[in-house]
């Protein structure tokens, strides 16, 4: 052991030989040529509560803070995020990897129906499959980014496990809606973060009301929020809530998503900037 050592293999930075890397670990490396920062997971017990929404709004507010900003859509079977950002053109490759397609703003964005020759070619895979193009999303594309979010397909199964246990997540972005159902198994996300050693920045509640133009008043569609409780039983300090909103709806069916206007993320965007 060396004299320099500080007994904390985290902070020291001597080379002595109990330095050793964890036998269990499965993290795969980048590509040699990428430059990765912080890495979000955004995710949800369920389908349909808007995790794809979210994803994209959240890279939206990092770019327009000058940052780098990237998204691996690693929902494989239900992609989304090229739709949301109107990308028609598809992903190309050089003697080092592939390359990201960037938005009109300039964000970088892989996905499967980057790669498929149409957009509506359904990806019917096993698991493995889809957690080894997951991986090769990490390992093979040229990534140059200072904050990646990874849209998370739903539910705690294979693929999302293949991300904590295959990606340096750094935390992650739960998304929710005001179903009690909905948020009966938003528990399962937070306990699979617990389980991964994944720190959770916030919960996210979609589609949490909506506000008449005409008289100004908010409207509990599908009944009152239990976000509240949800985030105080797990100790979860950061919420935002995000309307239903037609506007937005209409930007992401034209693919122009970052035109949107709206502070409802703000919140959850500084939260990740101080990571």
């Amino acid at each position: 052991m060396s004299e320099e050592c500080t007994h904390n293999c985290e902070t020291c930075s001597a080379n002595c030989s109990s330095r050793k890397e964890d036998p269990q670990s499965f993290i795969e490396k980048p590509n040699q040529m990428s430059k990765i920062g912080k890495v979000i997971g955004v995710v949800s017990g369920k389908g349909g509560v808007g995790k794809s929404l979210v994803t994209s709004l959240l890279a939206v507010n990092m770019k327009r803070k000058d940052y780098n900003t990237s998204i691996l859509d690693a929902d494989i079977t239900g992609p989304s995020i090229p739709k949301a950002f109107g990308l028609k053109e598809k992903a190309q490759a050089n003697e080092f990897g592939l390359l990201p397609v960037r938005t009109k703003t300039g964000i970088d964005v892989m996905s499967i129906n980057l790669l498929l020759e149409n957009d509506t070619d359904p990806v019917v895979w096993r698991g493995p499959v889809i957690g080894g193009t997951v991986k090769q999303f990490w390992t093979d594309v040229i990534w140059d980014t200072e904050y990646m979010f990874i849209d998370m397909p739903p539910g705690t199964g294979d693929v999302p496990l293949t991300v904590f246990q295959s990606i340096p997540v750094d935390g992650i972005v739960i998304v929710t809606s005001p179903q009690e159902l909905v948020s009966m198994i938003v528990g399962k996300a937070v306990k699979m973060a617990q389980l991964m050693n994944v720190p959770i920045i916030g919960i996210v509640e979609n589609m949490s009301y909506f506000k008449c133009e005409d008289c100004g008043k908010e409207h509990k569609i599908y009944g009152e929020s239990h976000i509240e409780e949800i985030a105080a039983a797990h100790g979860i300090e950061n919420l935002s809530r995000l309307p239903i909103n037609p506007k937005i709806a209409a930007g992401v069916d034209a693919g122009l998503i970052e035109l949107y206007e709206g502070d409802w993320l703000d919140n959850m965007t500084d939260a990740i900037e101080k990571l």
